[in-house]
């Protein structure tokens, strides 16, 4: 399968890369001066790294890079030869400048029937906001509820999100519906068009509070009182000030057991906390127990004991911490590039086949396939200087 790319950042180019992981051949279009998102400087992974660019290195792994200005009409022209063999269109442009292009979905669909024109976006392609530029900042984040509704209410300002959240999830989402639709073609023989957008990505990922709001509920982040309708259900704290987290959503399947486990048989038989029911109309108290219980052990000593119970629970682990978890090495959910100018570890994506990540490849440099694919597409060496001299291709 071929995926011809024109996108920009993170959220389309990383659906890209995902694609490219599974197999497909992702040739990816940048403009002659190259993507923006290679000269940005972030949390020191990339142009601050020192080395490698490993913002880049993500979202473009596995790919080949043409350049190309698509302002000139032999630029423009080697792109349309290229489409003629893509089975995937990949765009995060905005609809007015992929109209302006004659690359919008109408026009391309018409020329190649079989064509997947898969586009990711900000606020969707409808209403008074479809030519407005989104990021996963803005679009995600703010608008699509993330941060209001996640913000504690004793907070007078929103909380911030990590880098390119709505961004991954998206092109998630947006990976998923191409594949779908590829599957959809070998059905029917027909092509589509697959929309992904920002605003829709917060929305389902928000989908619990959403539900609530559509019954007429004020969906917000739980304040210290609410936060332990089920004490069973939280984060406490150890000795040590780490914190482990109980999920023990079926309390009265777990708590007997948990009971026995931290040598407290008086809290099981304390009618306050005989079921569930109980332990809600008394969670004050019974929260308050918990806290001095967890507060006699270290994180070690908890991660130690709560091991002997088969109940869901789990620590509350730095990132840092991920790199070493005997989970994450015994899955291969980190990897190791090797090229051979550096080697360099990026997480793999969340899918692996037949118990298998995918074997991680170098992101392109910019430009670096570009003689390369028009020597595919049939041009010679004298047709490929024209162009160099025409300005169409560095």
């Amino acid at each position: 399968m071929r995926v011809v790319e024109l996108a920009q950042w993170v959220f389309v180019p990383v659906a890209g890369a995902l694609l490219a992981d599974w197999g497909a051949d992702v040739v990816r279009i940048e403009r002659r001066e190259g993507d923006p998102y290679r000269g940005l400087a972030t949390q020191g992974i990339g142009t601050d790294s020192g080395g490698v660019n490993l913002s880049m290195a993500l979202a473009n792994r596995g790919k080949r890079s043409v350049a190309l200005d698509l302002r000139h009409e032999q630029g423009r022209a080697v792109l349309d030869e290229l489409l003629e063999t893509a089975d995937v269109f990949l765009t995060s442009f905005r609809p007015g400048a992929l109209r302006r292009l004659g690359l919008d979905a109408e026009t391309l669909t018409e020329r190649f029937p079989r064509l997947v024109y898969a586009r990711g976006h900000g606020f969707g392609v409808r209403g008074p906001h479809a030519d407005r530029p989104g990021y996963d900042s803005s679009a995600f984040w703010a608008q699509g509820g993330m941060a209001h509704v996640l913000t504690p209410p004793d907070r007078a300002h929103p909380i911030s999100q990590r880098g390119a959240m709505g961004d991954r999830n998206g092109a998630m989402a947006l990976a998923f519906g191409t594949a779908s639709a590829l599957l959809r073609r070998e059905r029917t023989g027909s092509g589509s068009v697959v929309d992904v957008s920002l605003l829709a990505t917060a929305m389902w990922t928000l989908s619990s509070d959403l539900l609530s709001a559509l019954q007429g509920q004020r969906p917000r982040a739980a304040s210290a009182e609410d936060a332990y309708v089920n004490p069973l259900v939280g984060i406490y704290r150890t000795k040590d000030d780490r914190h482990i987290q109980l999920v023990f959503l079926q309390g009265d399947r777990y708590w007997a057991d948990f009971c026995r486990l931290v040598e407290r048989d008086d809290l099981a038989a304390d009618p306050r906390f005989a079921d569930m029911a109980a332990r809600r109309e008394n969670r004050a108290a019974c929260v308050a127990e918990l806290e001095a219980e967890f507060a006699g052990r270290t994180f070690e000593e908890w991660k130690e004991l709560l091991a002997r119970i088969d109940a869901p629970w789990a620590p509350v682990q730095a990132v840092e911490e991920l790199l070493t978890d005997p989970q994450v090495l015994a899955n291969g959910y980190i990897d190791e590039v090797v090229d051979d100018e550096a080697s360099y570890s990026l997480p793999t994506v969340p899918v692996q086949f037949d118990e298998r990540p995918p074997t991680l490849r170098r992101a392109p440099e910019h430009g670096e396939h570009t003689e390369a694919v028009l020597l595919d597409l049939g041009y010679s060496w004298e047709r490929i200087a024209e162009l160099k001299d025409a300005g169409a291709v560095p």
